[in-house]
């Protein structure tokens, strides 16, 4: 999809270096109206299609950053960045090349081994944020009592609970995400990677040496400096990395690992649970603490932005499999660099991310699906589920098993969202999965209220298990998804910190309030509300909340200049089409919100044929 990205930006840079550029492109709105939406973004400067205007080009690119001696691969690159067929027709090529170019496409898994080598290394390390949040959740049934603040009646302790479980998630979103910047910036994204992975280890292994619990706190606080930038850089690092046919795939790791980290953690809560004290007070829930770390014990781009061009193409050659396609990426990264600080020139990118409609409307979406994300309830259940199960009757050996089953079931059913959110679309499933996940809420805590303690049991499993199922393909991969490719290259950074730090502000809310919104409304209250909070979710992700599966990037700047007045009309809209279509199980034509003038007319002419 990028080079045909830059296919489509080299005809937009001729038009406007010959002055008959135009600020807008003509969009359709509901078949309705023709409007001319300007996008504040200005094209990419590629080299034009001449192609001796394009050599010359690398000439004087390989000149100025001392890397004549690689200027024939450099050439190669280029063309093969201009036009990705171009292999095929040109003598310049070796049989060799050819072979390597199009295996590229028809088998898009042969990789290197380094390539793969950094993806595990990379998965390793958020596997510790998915562990963290399982093994506290089965250490908790442990330490409170230790350290004096086990009274489930008791609103301080409640409060002291929740403060510790979410220490991390307050230092994420008040201090470390906004950190991501300056570690990116002075040490690169690999070593920013190795050094958060480092804190992540000490800090576990800190805390499982603690005996108070503001001690505890302390080090869980501290916990959150080795997750917060690490959960920002990891996603952009593989990227970075990452060849353009398994792209999405290898960026959807993330969160994918981040489940795993999370199922083995709750299947160390089971291991170390029945580990007795020979002379060391509370060994099982210290080993569990401290054995998140061990993941965190186990790039091209910044060397670029740094001037260190020949590294960076190093980089690269070890990453790929001919130094083509090596030169062919490193012009790629070049191209958007030199984009992007042409583009931070003289403008506010802080002022403009809420001035500007199109990156206003943006960004509140991005809220709604990150907010969404945590008042579902999800991370209530990750931090606090063997408590649930065993406030319904399981003992404590049985609800860590349960626990496990959960974590497991959220390794298994975020498999499937490689393809689903590619299938059936960010928003789709959205409001697919929010009703289903409010549902399974209700039947987990009205489950409370069944006086057979067997029924009460199976009543809270089925619907915790349930969650898992529906939250896992939609809800959990979609919101990061969704903000990385909704803001403009110019402020992408930019929003992606915003983004984080909100995301753990609400996860640190959560976590901190569960254990007294338990003991206020009891579990009949606690889970109806965030199965309320579900529902209103699902308003505000069908009035605000834009599609962008399958959009190219001059696409997605149009949906979201789009009024919200008339997005939120054609969702008001939607609802009619969602009762004929899921309840009355007819077939209503679905309404198009907006589409290119040039598709429309390309619609009109297959329609009058």
């Amino acid at each position: 999809m990028a080079h045909a990205f830059f296919q489509e930006v080299i005809e937009m840079i001729l038009l406007y270096k010959s002055g008959t550029h135009q600020s807008g492109s003509r969009l359709v709105i509901a078949g309705k109206a023709t409007l001319t939406i300007s996008t504040p973004l200005p094209f990419i400067p590629l080299a034009p299609s001449s192609l001796l205007h394009l050599m010359t080009t690398m000439h004087r690119f390989a000149q100025e950053k001392g890397m004549t001696h690689l200027l024939p691969e450099l050439k190669k690159g280029a063309l093969v960045a201009q036009d990705p067929t171009c292999y095929n027709r040109m003598a310049i090529f070796s049989d060799e090349d050819k072979r390597i170019m199009t295996e590229e496409v028809t088998h898009k898994w042969r990789q290197t081994r380094t390539l793969y080598y950094m993806v595990i290394v990379s998965s390793l390390s958020v596997a510790v944020q998915g562990m963290d949040e399982a093994v506290i959740n089965g250490a908790q049934i442990l330490y409170p009592k230790q350290f004096g603040i086990g009274d489930p009646d008791s609103r301080r302790d409640s409060w002291l609970v929740g403060l510790i479980n979410s220490a991390p998630y307050l230092c994420c979103a008040t201090i470390s995400c906004w950190m991501t910047h300056p570690l990116n910036h002075y040490l690169g994204r690999r070593n920013t990677i190795f050094l958060t992975c480092m804190i992540s280890f000490l800090t576990c292994i800190w805390s499982s040496f603690t005996n108070t619990w503001w001690h505890l706190f302390i080090a869980r606080f501290f916990l959150g400096f080795g997750i917060g930038p690490k959960s920002a850089t990891v996603p952009v690092y593989t990227a970075e990395c990452s060849p353009a046919p398994i792209h999405g795939a290898l960026v959807m790791m993330w969160q994918m690992w981040t489940t795993f980290g999370m199922a083995l953690g709750d299947l160390i809560d089971s291991v170390f649970y029945f580990i007795s004290d020979p002379g060391v007070t509370g060994l099982n829930w210290r080993l569990t603490l401290g054995s998140a770390g061990i993941p965190g014990l186990i790039s091209p781009c910044w060397l670029i932005s740094e001037g260190r061009y020949e590294d960076a193409f190093k980089e690269l050659c070890r990453l790929r499999f001919s130094h083509i396609q090596a030169a062919r990426d490193l012009y790629y990264i070049h191209v958007l660099l030199e984009a992007e600080d042409q583009i931070k020139r003289d403008r506010s990118r802080v002022i403009e991310m809420f001035t500007l409609p199109r990156n206003r409307h943006a960004a509140v979406a991005s809220w709604i699906v990150l907010f969404g994300q945590q008042f579902c309830g999800v991370n209530v259940i990750a931090h606090y589920s063997s408590n649930i199960f065993l406030a319904s009757g399981f003992s404590q050996g049985a609800a860590l098993v349960f626990s496990l089953v959960f974590g497991v079931l959220n390794w298994l059913f975020a498999l499937p969202a490689v393809f689903t959110i590619d299938t059936f679309g960010r928003r789709n499933l959205l409001l697919f999965t929010f009703p289903c996940m409010a549902v399974c809420l209700l039947i987990a805590g009205f489950s409370f209220w069944i006086t057979s303690e067997t029924g009460r049991i199976a009543g809270v499993s089925i619907g915790i298990h349930l969650f898992a199922i529906f939250y896992f393909p939609g809800n959990g991969p979609v919101p990061f998804t969704y903000c990385a490719e909704a803001f403009p290259l110019y402020v992408c950074d930019l929003g992606m910190s915003l983004a984080n730090a909100t995301t753990w502000f609400w996860n640190f809310v959560l976590s901190i309030t569960w254990p007294l919104l338990i003991l206020t409304f009891k579990p009949q209250g606690a889970f109806s509300w965030y199965a309320a909070w579900c529902c209103i979710l699902w308003v505000l992700i069908l009035l605000f909340v834009r599609e962008t599966k399958g959009k190219t990037l001059e696409e997605i700047d149009q949906v979201f200049a789009i009024d919200v007045g008339i997005h939120a009309g054609y969702g008001l809209r939607q609802i009619p089409y969602y009762f004929k279509k899921f309840v009355l199980f007819q077939n209503p034509v679905p309404e198009q919100l907006h589409q290119l003038e040039g598709r429309v007319e390309a619609d009109l002419e297959k329609a009058n044929v």
